[in-house]
């Protein structure tokens, strides 16, 4: 029975890391740290899809008592009664709730804008959000296509507006604190580093039959520029990201958080070619589309990156689920959310051991985008925009060569892969009368 009760809690917190649910803070003890705060100095915000992510960023927020709650936008009412819900909880009064994001960008009371929507969404939102003079932080991984990418690293660059990507590690102390020690030499020469995304809680997607929406939920905005689909229960909360018409797996899910770290790690940005081998080999019948097995290879001079992922699976490299390493001549550096480690090679240094995680990284990150917005200055953000696109862009590679089943190379001149198969893949193809942004 014991054995059975901490299994049962060790899968629950590894699907809470997938969910945002392990972010949640108790929303009485918010009440309890919020403090009064002059009028003049308060920051209202809104929150875009309040599940999962989204509600966790807002949570994080409101631990600075100037943050406050103008709006919530979701396309489903139970989500929203939730949501206002919980708040109350806090002490915080009902928010002026919407189910069209582009009437909250018309509040005028909505200076900073949270983006939880999945990644089909986040070009068109974000982009929207720049052009009503909102500040956003934008849920990763940054969109669900290179073009859009692209479209998103225009739009911000060529306005004033503080952009902070939810790739929150960039805020965490130890995760920092690894790459200054890659970043010193005392690996020696690093030929390889790997990512790698073991989750055992991610079991098989039964197939289910198409159903009506329901009640409450406004279908037609939840799919907005996706393919028009009977509704199905499977491509909806959460378990979209298993899907290509909203999301890229596990490549673009958790992909963006480790590959940015190792792209970090080898002062890397896009490589020269990318293979990619794996398939539903776990599931091969269930109703999910995107790999559960993925070995991708990315090349640079001197050296590789390697992305691995595996679902239903959680003995990884090192004996973690997830994590990042950088192998050198003297020794290996191996990085997760819980540290980081040196194993020497042969004794050619010193062997550290490991250095724990310190404080919450989601918390470090919002007060982070929060000071910029106050100072105006983007140079402070840990995250901004490019580093979620350079992350977004690598991992969408990823997939591209995986569909082609080709090994693929990239031009950084052109921004085009040198084959016509591969570029085919690069656009965005939007539906139902959305566009893609144009500036």
């Amino acid at each position: 029975m014991i054995h059975n009760r901490r299994k049962f809690i060790k899968q629950s917190g590894l699907m809470a890391m997938g969910t945002g649910a392990a972010f949640l803070f108790p929303m009485e003890l918010l009440a309890s740290i919020r403090g009064n705060i002059s009028p003049n100095d308060k920051i209202g915000v809104g929150l875009i899809g309040c599940n999962g992510m989204g509600f966790s960023d807002l949570t994080s927020m409101l631990k600075m008592s100037e943050i406050q709650v103008v709006a919530l936008c979701d396309v489903d009412d139970s989500v929203l009664k939730k949501r206002t819900s919980d708040l109350d909880k806090a002490g915080i009064k009902k928010p002026k709730l919407y189910k069209d994001y582009r009437e909250l960008l018309e509040d005028k009371d909505v200076d900073v804008v949270i983006i939880g929507t999945p990644d089909h969404w986040h070009c068109l939102q974000l982009s929207d959000a720049v052009n009503a003079g909102k500040d956003v932080y934008c849920e990763k991984p940054l969109a669900n296509s290179i073009e859009e990418c692209n479209l998103m690293l225009n739009s911000v660059q060529a306005s004033d507006r503080m952009v902070q990507i939810g790739q929150w590690q960039r805020s965490q102390p130890h995760f920092v604190d690894a790459i200054e020690f890659v970043h010193s030499g005392k690996l020696g020469e690093i030929r390889l580093a790997k990512a790698w995304a073991y989750q055992g809680w991610k079991g098989s997607i039964p197939v289910l039959p198409d159903t009506a929406a329901p009640a409450g939920v406004d279908y037609g905005m939840w799919l907005g520029p996706a393919p028009k689909r009977p509704f199905n229960a499977n491509r909806f909360h959460f378990n979209f990201r298993w899907y290509w018409d909203y999301a890229g797996g596990l490549m673009t899910d958790w992909g963006v958080h480790l590959m940015d770290y190792a792209l970090y790690g080898m002062k890397a940005h896009t490589p020269k070619s990318v293979m990619a081998l794996g398939g539903k080999f776990a599931y091969p019948e269930d109703a999910s589309e995107t790999p559960d097995t993925l070995q991708t290879v990315y090349e640079y001079d001197g050296f590789s990156i390697l992305w691995e992922h595996a679902t239903g699976i959680d003995n990884g490299n090192y004996g973690r689920n997830h994590g990042i390493s950088f192998i050198g001549n003297n020794g290996t550096l191996v990085l997760d959310r819980n540290g980081w480690e040196v194993i020497s090679e042969k004794n050619k240094m010193k062997s550290i051991p490991l250095q724990k995680n310190q404080g919450s990284g989601l918390d470090k990150h919002t007060v982070n985008f929060i000071e910029a917005v106050k100072s105006r200055d983007g140079s402070k953000l840990k995250a901004p925009l490019k580093v979620g696109y350079d992350a977004a862009l690598v991992c969408h590679m990823g997939n591209i060569a995986f569909k082609t089943g080709n090994r693929i190379y990239w031009d950084n001149t052109s921004g085009q892969f040198s084959d016509a198969a591969s570029n085919t893949l690069i656009n965005a193809h939007y539906h139902n009368g959305w566009q893609l942004p144009r500036g």
